[in-house]
């Protein structure tokens, strides 16, 4: 009884403390708080940028000066995808700031930017999956062409494992934990970086839409 009254309380100092702002205070008050959910939303794309120019850097400097053939080939490829993915995500900053920065209905703004967001996260789980097998099938075709081999992964190939069906084994067992974990690791942190926001952004135009 005592849990009933308290939310009779709660509900009713709400619609009293509602009743007693008018729809420009309500407006303001709702502005500032999706104001708030955008700006940490960019800052999510900011922090992505900035790691994927890492990447890029990082990538980039191994397809250069690398002394292995093979990996100056499997680095400068994925140094360019990678790059290609920075510019996705510049312009989907640009996107999201213009649009939270227009004079369009704020509730109309709001849904652009979480339609964009959840595009965005939808080809971003579905690319980082699809890399899986390309990234696999693409370092076994380099290295088994390659006339250089590079001397550990030689040494790990005759010495540690005995036999071809001991190579299948250990290529197959890798590459399904490698899923695995790539899998929920990428729903996480994709939750994290953006899915909370989106969900705090719907609720705010829900809250508008009962204005």
């Amino acid at each position: 009884m005592e849990l009933d009254d308290l939310k009779y309380q709660l509900k009713h100092k709400m619609s009293t403390d509602h009743a007693g702002r008018s729809d420009d205070d309500i407006a303001t008050l709702l502005t500032k708080r999706t104001g708030s959910i955008v700006d940490k939303l960019k800052r999510s794309l900011w922090i992505e940028i900035i790691f994927g120019i890492l990447i890029v850097m990082a990538f980039g400097y191994i397809g250069l000066f690398s002394n292995y053939n093979v990996l100056r080939i499997y680095f400068s490829v994925f140094a360019i995808l990678s790059a290609a993915f920075v510019i996705l995500l510049i312009y989907l900053l640009r996107r999201t700031s213009k649009l939270s920065a227009t004079a369009l209905p704020i509730k109309s703004n709001l849904q652009s930017i979480v339609n964009i967001i959840e595009e965005f996260v939808k080809r971003y789980f579905q690319f980082t999956m699809a890399l899986i097998p390309v990234c696999f099938i693409f370092s076994f075709l380099l290295g088994y062409n390659d006339p250089d081999p590079i001397p550990a992964a030689e040494h790990f190939a005759k010495n540690i494992i005995l036999s071809e069906w001991q190579v299948i084994i250990v290529l197959l067992a890798y590459f399904l934990l490698l899923t695995i974990g790539i899998y929920y690791f990428t729903k996480w942190y994709l939750k994290k970086q953006f899915g909370k926001y989106v969900t705090q952004l719907k609720a705010c135009i829900n809250e508008l839409a009962e204005e």
